[in-house]
């Protein structure tokens, strides 16, 4: 998958607009129309959240492993673009893995190389920076988090929410769940560092701009933003980003964490705005009149894609934290959501996240994996993310004898 490359990009976005706009004419009604209805969801859901009614779905593991979850909690998650799910693990098998995670960071005298760690400036756009992600990848915990069959489970149930096939074509596979190596949150009550202010992954400027992203959100460019289905797979394996540090290249079809300790409201979680289709009211409303020639409403090449009040006030009114965890349970939102992290854990332990997405099989991630592997060999940093290469040396990281089948299968190294 070659990746994007923009020489110019104040020309490369002020040529973007000419095309949308010539595309769509009615732009400015259209995104009156977006914006009435995309509001009222964010209202309704404010409504919600303000009677204490639950805002975030959730399902329990042990349904979806019976292969009983109602048709009414897929709508209900399809339509939010999120879920919790309860209970992947038992909470001690957590507890345990929390515990192996402290230890190997600890023995491994983690804390001293942080000091010289590569930047990261994925989110240097952001009021809020970033909370306490530890570049951590190939620790036993997280290896046979991601190859357990009941991780494995839950992600081919939310790859099988999407449109796999379409436009006449098969986009991937669901139930073939790739590994995306990726970090650890470690926060400890009372920090009060920053968290994250409100954004999107997976592309900022590019969704204008690049060809197949356009293709990917056809519907909303050319004034049909009803037809725009956030699960429709068709064209999202073959967008191309721009590379940078902590930028994914691979097409999750929902990101995610799994709680290795209780935490909830308060405690610096997660926050989502739990309207599926809301990238449409990102979309239309760059190309708005009030917003310059040669800006996309911030949006920053390489960068995290910023949702900021001045542009985007009304999808604040839907930002929500998301319910109270226990260990063992994950919580999932598709990769066009906007999402946050609470500034401040006010809460009495520590927060401890594994960060473990739904992936599935098509040609982008297999070319991923390919260059993912040698990471997992050598102890490296993955592709997508910082080289500090902390794992190199460290005792206790997991390798090729600590992988079951399915875990070969999901990191791309041949059966043996």
């Amino acid at each position: 998958m070659a990746a994007l490359v923009i020489d110019d990009l104040p020309a490369a976005i002020r040529q973007a607009k000419r095309t949308l706009r010539a595309q769509l004419p009615r732009y400015r009604e259209v995104f009156e129309d977006l914006a009435r209805a995309i509001g009222e969801q964010a209202r309704s859901i404010a409504r919600q959240r303000e009677a204490g009614e639950a805002v975030i779905p959730e399902i329990a593991f042990a349904d979806i492993a019976g292969q009983r979850v109602s048709a009414e909690a897929i709508a209900l998650v399809k339509a939010r673009g999120a879920c919790v799910i309860r209970r992947v693990f038992d909470p001690a098998q957590a507890a345990r893995w929390d515990a192996e995670i402290a230890d190997y960071v600890g023995r491994n005298d983690l804390d001293a190389r942080l000091a010289h760690r590569a930047e990261d400036r994925y989110f240097g756009q952001l009021e809020s920076s970033r909370p306490q992600i530890y570049g951590i990848y190939w620790s036993r915990a997280q290896v046979q988090a991601r190859e357990s069959a009941e991780l494995t489970a839950a992600r081919v149930f939310l790859n099988r929410l999407w449109r796999h096939e379409s436009e006449g074509r098969v986009h991937f596979d669901p139930d073939v769940v790739p590994v995306y190596a990726d970090r650890l949150r470690r926060r400890p009550p009372g920090s009060a560092s920053l968290g994250l202010s409100a954004h999107c992954d997976g592309g900022s400027v590019e969704r204008w701009i690049d060809g197949n992203f356009r293709r990917v959100y056809r519907h909303v460019f050319s004034g049909d933003w009803r037809r725009y289905d956030p699960f429709d797979a068709a064209y999202r394996p073959d967008v191309n980003e721009i590379p940078s540090p902590a930028v994914c290249s691979m097409f999750r079809t929902f990101q995610g964490w799994t709680a290795l300790t209780p935490q909830g409201p308060g405690d610096g979680t997660l926050q989502l705005v739990p309207i599926a289709n809301a990238m449409a009211y990102l979309l239309l409303r760059a190309l708005q009149d009030d917003v310059a020639e040669d800006d996309l409403c911030g949006a920053m090449p390489g960068r995290a894609l910023s949702i900021r009040p001045e542009w985007h006030a009304p999808l604040f009114e839907a930002l929500t934290s998301i319910p109270q965890m226990q260990a063992g349970d994950a919580v999932f939102w598709h990769s066009d959501v906007i999402h946050a992290v609470e500034d401040e854990h006010r809460g009495s332990g520590y927060s401890n996240v594994m960060y473990i997405a739904a992936a599935p099989g098509c040609a982008k991630n297999d070319a991923y994996l390919q260059r993912q592997l040698p990471s997992f060999l050598e102890g490296r940093s993955p592709p997508d993310f910082p080289g500090d290469h902390f794992e190199v040396d460290f005792a206790g990281r997991a390798g090729v004898a600590d992988l079951t089948p399915l875990g070969r299968a999901q990191l791309g190294l041949a059966s043996g």
